[in-house]
Formats: C-alpha cells, structure tokens, sequence
C-alpha cells in the first residue's frame, strides 16, 4: 500500500481517475502519432506532400477551435446540474466511433479521412476536459502532482503498447493475416476505438459524480450555463494567478502540441520513413513512463512551477534540434528528448492549475483551461499551413516555436503559487 501512495493510487477512486489516461492514451499515439503518417502517404495520395501537410494542419486547427468554443459551455452546464461524467460519457462515444470509422479511409479519401480527424479529436479533446474537471474532487491537494504525473505514466505504457502492435502489424502484416500495411493501419484504428472505451469503464463507475453547485436553480440549462460562464469570466479577476497560469500554458502548450500533433507529419514530408517515424514516438512513450514519475517526486521537493520551467529549457533545446532536422537519427534523438519532459510538462501543469482554483466550481475552470490548451492546439498548426502555403515546406514554421517557449516560461515565472493557492482555498464553498 505505501507504494500505490508514493504514486498518489492508493484508493479506488483514484486508480479509475488514473485509468483514463491509460485508456485514451492508445488516441494519442495511434491517431495523432500514426494517422498523419497515413494521411500524408494515403489518404492524400495523388497530392504533393507539402499540400497533404497543411491540410492535415488545417484539420487540427479546425477541431481545436470547435472545442475551444464548446468546452467552457458545456463545463458550466456540468457544473450548474452535476452532469461532468455524462459529458464526458457524450464525448467518450464521439471520437471511439470517429476512430473506429478511420478504418473507412482509403487512398484518395483525404475528405472523409480530415471530417473523421476532425471529430475523433473533438470527441478525445472535449472527453479530456471533463475528465481533468474531476481531477480536485478525487484526489486531495498533497496527491495532485504524484496522481497526474503516474496517470501521464500509464498512459505512455498504454499508448507504446498499442504502438508496438500496430507497428510489428505495418511491418509483417501477413502475420496477422493482414494483407498490407494499409490494413494493418486501419485495423489499428479500430483496435484503438475499442481499448479507449474498455478502459475507459472504471472512471464512469467508480470516480463518484461530484453534486450540482450548491447555487442551481430551475432555469433552463443553456440560459443557467451562460449565466454561469459569465459569473466565472468575472471571478477570473479574483484569481489572478490562476488566469496567468492559464496564459502562460496557452503560451508553452502551443510550443507542445505542434510538436506532439505535427512532427510525424512533418517527419513524413521531408522523407523519414514510416518505420523509422513510428519506432521513434515508441521509444518515446517509454522513456516517458519513469521521466513523468520523476517530474511528479521532483514536484516535491522543488515545486511543480520549477519542474515545468525546466522542461520549457529542455523544449527550446528540442525545437532548434527539430529546425536542423534530415534523418531518422535526428528524429530519434528528438523523440528521447520530448520523452523526458512531455509528461512532466502536462502533467504538472494540470496539476499546478487545479490547485489554483476552487474545487466546486472545478469544471468550469477546467472548461477555460480546456479553452487555453485547444487554443493552445490552434496557432501552432495553424502556423504550419499558413507557413506552408507562403513558403512551400513546413520548415521555417519549426524555429518560430522557440518563442512560444521563452514567452511562456517568462509569464509562468511570475505565478505567484502559494498567493494562488491561497485564494482558491479561501473562496466561498471551497
């Protein structure tokens, strides 16, 4: 028992909370890490691959800004009746069946392949939201950083698992009885689909729905959520440093998920092999399994702040890496170095953020920091298909990253933690 404390799963409530990252990490990898690389060389077959990249790019961009506009909505409207886990149930159930529907994407569909993207992210991104909103109910403020950082763990011992698989099945497709590698990618996504949803059973049965605000009324829902949006827009004034927090994530998480959703993409487009490309994000997801739980025990001793702002250094480092990248050796030796910091990154700021604001209003608040984090997920591609369109290649779209880093880092340096802390403790209900 004193070793499911140390990683904050010593209670059933917070191992099911734990499991949805192991559940919709499969997502991460298989989708956003496999389906460019399909995209790019199938769907979008017949176009020049620079045209295929930007628009997979346009398509990221697209569904960022759709959750971007719905989560803080829908997060007050869970908050006002106590709906968090239906919605995250109703998001749950669009992007398993989106996945599962990329099996329908052939060469030439890159139409249907984008619309499918498009939802399956929408469906992953906004199930994120609520799931994250429940994360203050579950786990008491001294666990938050061991449970997200070991949650970010099992989710990369998920996601290379799942990965290890569809790449032995891309390369050997005959020994599944698959009859190419396109088969083999496309029974991945399916695979996917159904492991999301298996594992996503626990968090639905055992993580209690935490109770309607204490001040619902019986107005209609929509009209109570945008009363309440507009009360919580307000109160952003009362917790400072949370809304600095917010804006330096947006800021750094932009500089992140570019990395996480375009580099195969990338990597595709100036020839790395598909091979090469899927066995680098593999080594990745399992340098990450030890380097999340040390950013959670480091989160200790030196403070979850200091631990992010290390990984921001490690990240300028890795996009002047990606900037001079040619080879698949390049790509490898970037993937180890994302494998160090990204858990640590996310996680901790997650973490750092639910510490930050009142736990009875958590959904809402994690509606704006699903906000900050898909808006976060809209500048960076949105950067590489206007990039692309202007110059050609998606390249010169690489080094502007560096700046979403040194400003995002700049801006997190001036939270005031403890003050922050404070004021979330102090709020009325907390």
């Amino acid at each position: 028992m004193r070793g499911l404390e140390a990683l904050a799963l010593h209670r059933p409530e917070l191992r099911a909370w734990a499991l949805y990252d192991w559940a919709n990490s499969v997502f991460m990898t298989t989708v956003l890490q496999v389906f460019p690389i399909y995209f790019v060389t199938v769907a979008a077959k017949g176009l020049p691959p620079a045209v295929a990249t930007g628009r997979f790019a346009w398509a990221t961009t697209i569904a960022m800004v759709v959750v971007a506009i719905l989560a803080p909505i829908l997060g007050a409207m869970a908050d006002h009746a106590g709906l968090k886990k239906r919605m995250l149930l109703l998001f749950l159930l669009l992007g398993c069946g989106a996945t599962a529907g990329l099996c329908c994407v052939g060469p030439g569909d890159w139409l249907l392949g984008a619309g499918l993207f498009v939802l399956a992210n929408i469906g992953a991104t906004g199930s994120i939201v609520f799931a994250e909103s429940l994360l203050p109910h579950v786990a008491k403020p001294e666990e938050l950083d061991r449970l997200t950082t070991t949650a970010f763990a099992l989710g990369y011992v998920s996601g290379g698992l799942m990965l290890a698989f569809t790449l032995l099945a891309i390369q050997a497709p005959a020994r599944f009885g698959l009859a190419d590698a396109g088969a083999a990618t496309r029974l991945s996504f399916v695979i996917t689909a159904v492991w999301w949803l298996l594992f996503s059973i626990p968090i639905l049965r055992r993580v209690p729905e935490p109770p309607a605000a204490a001040d619902a009324t019986d107005e209609p829902l929509v009209r109570a959520a945008f009363g309440r949006l507009g009360r919580t827009l307000r109160s952003l004034r009362g917790y400072r440093h949370a809304f600095l927090m917010l804006v330096a994530f947006m800021i750094y998480n932009d500089g992140i998920n570019t990395i996480i959703r375009m580099g195969t993409a990338f990597g595709t487009e100036i020839g790395i092999p598909q091979a090469s490309l899927i066995t680098a994000v593999l080594v990745l997801q399992f340098v990450g399994v030890p380097f999340s739980i040390l950013f959670g025990m480091a989160a200790r001793y030196v403070g979850a702040k200091r631990a992010i702002l290390v990984s921001l250094a490690v990240y300028g480092v890795i996009t002047l890496l990606a900037w001079r990248m040619q080879t698949a050796s390049d790509f490898m030796v970037i993937a180890v170095l994302v494998g160090l910091v990204q858990g640590g990154a996310q996680a901790l700021s997650r973490s750092l953020f639910a510490s930050l604001v009142p736990r009875e209003r958590s959904a809402e608040f994690f509606g704006f920091f699903g906000v900050f984090d898909k808006f976060a997920g809209i500048f960076g591609p949105g950067l590489f298909a206007v990039m692309i369109a202007l110059t050609g290649g998606g390249r010169g779209a690489i080094l502007s990253l560096v700046l979403f880093f040194v400003l995002g880092a700049f801006l997190l340096a001036k939270v005031d933690v403890a003050a922050g802390q404070a004021a979330a403790t102090a709020a009325p209900g907390a």
